[in-house]
């Protein structure tokens, strides 16, 4: 895994990105252009350090509002963003990643929790008030997005569906019974999920400052 902060050091010029990816730039507002482009690049740049390649020979094919994808054999790649981190997980396995900011305000936790989260995972939270529940609740979305891109799923259809386990240490999809293993983890000022299909898989799983 990779992991920096956004900053608005580099221009658009200095990047390298592909001729499809500023042409899908263009399209977008100057500010989302500048976080496309520089998490583009970046991404080429963590991709090719890891290949041994020239970035704008790296096979990614990454839209925007896309998950991004990479052609085979180049294995499974899944970026996350907040207002000011990027993280990228790259596995041979399918992966899914997902980063916010510890200190993330959730006025709306009790909320969020009853209406996305499972009926168990009510259960176990319901006790809770203030900080601790603003943070179980952060945790468990951390993991539940994480797992929705190890899915390829969709945040609207599979977010209910998904359920933590108290440890944190995997998820179960109700609906389709789809199991993952999971793995939470801070950084600095912010806190990450990472899920894959097995915990054996985890064991191995490297954060690189990029």
């Amino acid at each position: 895994m990779w992991m920096q902060q956004i900053g608005p050091e580099a221009s658009a010029g200095e990047l390298v990105v592909s001729g499809q990816e500023r042409a899908w730039a263009a399209g977008l507002t100057a500010s989302r252009r500048q976080q496309y482009l520089a998490s583009r690049g970046w991404m080429r740049s963590c991709l090719a350090a890891l290949h041994a390649a020239d970035p704008l020979q790296v096979p990614l094919n990454a839209p925007p509002g896309a998950p991004p994808r990479l052609l085979d054999p180049w294995g499974y790649v899944s970026l996350s963003h907040c207002a000011d981190a990027c993280l990228m997980g790259w596995s041979q396995q399918p992966i899914g990643v997902d980063l916010e900011r510890a200190d993330r305000k959730l006025r709306a936790a009790a909320a969020l929790m009853r209406r996305f989260f499972t009926e168990t995972e009510q259960r176990e939270l319901t006790a809770l008030e203030g900080d601790q529940l603003r943070q179980q609740v952060l945790d468990r979305w951390l993991v539940k997005e994480a797992a929705i891109k190890w899915q390829r799923g969709s945040l609207a259809q599979d977010l209910c569906c998904w359920e933590v386990s108290s440890s944190f240490c995997g998820a179960l999809h109700r609906g389709l019974n789809l199991k993952v293993a999971a793995q939470l983890r801070s950084q600095g000022d912010w806190r990450f999920g990472v899920v894959v299909a097995e915990q054996t898989f985890l064991q191995d799983c490297l954060l690189c400052s990029a």
